[in-house]
């Protein structure tokens, strides 16, 4: 039961990817706003150039919100340990950002407004591998006291700097 307090972020943040797949939105939605936006900004910009840049902004949302979701999932799998198990943590993380991925595109399918892409799964996978390595680096140099404990005994890890 400890370890719940790890978890909640992880569900809160799936809840709000959940959310961000529902028809409130799909692109038709998302470009009036981020059209306005871009407009102010650069009010020269064809209709064209601002809904190229709208569906950058959309696919840099996808990574950015599977980060966030990588880096919980690892601290969540990791769950205050002490260990230095940073291979098993990232690919349970990994695992989990690319299954959670293919199920919210799954979901998609069935969302008027909204189409589901593969495409979409392989900018989910991105943000959850830059997530790890976040992670990874973050608590390799949070506990550089730690030797031993998961990386071959008393070699230093690879992200570990000299």
């Amino acid at each position: 039961m400890r370890n719940f307090k790890y978890w909640v972020p992880v569900i809160l943040v799936m809840i709000v990817i959940y959310w961000m797949s529902t028809e409130a939105f799909s692109s038709r939605r998302t470009l009036s706003i981020i059209g306005q936006i871009i407009r102010f900004f650069a009010p020269s910009l064809s209709r064209k150039e601002i809904i190229m840049i709208s569906g950058v902004i959309r696919k840099l949302a996808h990574v950015i919100e599977y980060m966030v979701l990588g880096i919980l999932l690892f601290r969540a799998f990791r769950a205050g340990s002490y260990e230095r198990l940073w291979r098993r943590w990232g690919g349970y993380s990994l695992a989990a950002v690319v299954l959670y991925g293919m199920i919210d595109e799954f979901h998609q399918l069935h969302v008027p407004m909204r189409t589901a892409s593969l495409i979409d799964v392989g900018y989910d996978t991105l943000g959850g591998f830059i997530g790890q390595c976040i992670s990874i680096v973050y608590y390799d140099r949070k506990q550089p006291e730690l030797k031993g404990c998961g990386w071959r005994q008393g070699k230093k890890s690879p992200f570990q700097s000299t």
